[in-house]
């Protein structure tokens, strides 16, 4: 694709609760998409009561940021009365889409005259399955099976236009761009229900498959053998920041980050990532110095990446079959975790200065921290100095209040963190 006509994407972000969606907004998503309780992918995440749908579009809206529901789960004949009136009060709240899967689900929403964007759950990932939905339900918007390559994205643009060049123009392809991946078809493992009880089709999933495997033979016990030294079915995350620009070029509408059940910082972190790397090369791609600049951008955002909850990065799909993309140990392998500090009791506009009741771990001058708070987000700042009665302390320890200087504004009741190294970093 040339450079005249191309349009940056939409950078999309998940929002398990309110710190987490500040998180988002405060980070320049242009999207943010969430659950209610029941009938999303995130059961095990905090998620959100209906009754909080015309606050979140009203908080979203005034931000200039559209607000998508996530209702990608399976649903029984049973739930409909239940599911009905969440989609009432969706369409009633605003909301500007509906994430969906379940045929009742899309049927229901697209009778109240709301938007739906095809989840990745129906695997779409050829031009004719999308031909059926658009003619079928007047879908617009795909979020393309998370196997498809750069390759067959364009294939499938191209047997659209092929097809029907009006109905391709309408057409969106969102992708995911950023966040963990699962090793089967996503969301159709039954692992966890079968061990558990816990059905990944119904956003409960537990996950064993992260777990390190041994194969022992049943008939003799000294046969054991451990599966390599990689998680052999647990996938790295996807990460897509160094070829973000294939993915622009390809027109893609939407970036999609993944992680509702992921931590403020890691929303932040992801949604400012991908912010700056795509508005950087669609409006400055071309001027002096450019490719060195991006570059390097693009660099400083995946060491702050590396920083916050990861299981090691992988290209995913979008450059063919990722055949060894294993993670190498259990959890996280993220270069800085955070401890508790305390919770700050008061801010003071002027000084730029919080009241915080220690109750955790020691902070000194110079420290680096995170406030996180429904409102406030997940802000990463500095400790600049540190007062007591008045009075200038070296540090504060646990049973102190004190002043806190830092840059960025806080509020009551946020929480403080200090950033440490991880012991794997």
């Amino acid at each position: 694709m040339n450079d005249i006509g191309i349009t940056c994407p939409e950078i999309m972000a998940p929002a398990g609760e309110w710190s987490a969606l500040h998180a988002a907004l405060n980070a320049g998503a242009d999207a943010v998409y969430f659950g209610v309780a029941g009938f999303n992918m995130r059961a095990a995440a905090r998620n959100f009561d209906v009754k909080e749908l015309p606050a979140i579009v009203r908080r979203c809206h005034y931000r200039g940021c559209r607000a998508y529901l996530t209702l990608n789960t399976q649903v029984y004949d049973h739930e409909f009365d239940v599911l009905d009136s969440i989609l009432c009060a969706t369409a009633g709240a605003g909301v500007d889409a509906v994430i969906a899967s379940d045929l009742a689900v899309i049927e229901k929403a697209v009778a109240l005259g709301m938007e739906v964007h095809l989840s990745t759950q129906m695997s779409v990932s050829n031009s004719r399955s999308i031909l059926f939905y658009h003619r079928q339900f007047g879908i617009r918007r795909f979020v393309l099976a998370r196997e498809c390559s750069l390759a067959d994205m364009a294939l499938i643009r191209q047997r659209l236009e092929t097809a029907d060049p009006q109905v391709s123009r309408q057409i969106e392809f969102e992708v995911f761009a950023h966040g963990a991946m699962c090793v089967s078809v996503s969301g159709r493992c039954y692992l966890s229900q079968f061990h558990y009880g816990k059905s990944a089709n119904r956003g409960e999933c537990l996950q064993p498959c992260r777990r390190e495997f041994r194969i022992e033979a049943t008939d003799e016990a000294e046969m054991t053998y451990d599966l390599g030294t990689a998680f052999a079915m647990s996938p790295q995350d996807l990460c897509t920041l160094p070829f973000l620009e294939a993915l622009i070029d390809e027109g893609v509408a939407a970036l999609k980050i993944e992680g509702r059940g992921r931590s403020p910082e890691y929303v932040g972190f992801a949604t400012q990532a991908y912010r700056e790397v795509a508005t950087s090369y669609v409006k400055e791609r071309g001027s002096t110095g450019f490719e060195d600049r991006y570059e390097a951008l693009k660099q400083r955002h995946l060491h702050r990446l590396q920083q916050v909850y990861n299981r090691g990065f992988s290209n995913g799909f979008y450059m063919g079959k990722p055949m060894s993309d294993w993670t190498t140990a259990k959890g996280s392998v993220a270069t800085a975790r955070k401890e508790y500090i305390g919770l700050v009791v008061n801010y003071y506009r002027q000084p730029g200065t919080a009241e915080v009741c220690i109750h955790g771990c020691d902070v000194r001058g110079g420290d680096r921290i995170y406030v996180i708070g429904n409102t406030t987000g997940a802000l990463e700042t500095t400790v600049e100095s540190i007062q007591r009665d008045h009075e200038p302390v070296e540090v504060a320890r646990k049973g102190m209040t004190v002043a806190i200087k830092i840059s960025g504004k806080v509020r009551r009741n946020d929480k403080l963190y200090l950033i440490v190294p991880s012991p794997a970093a």
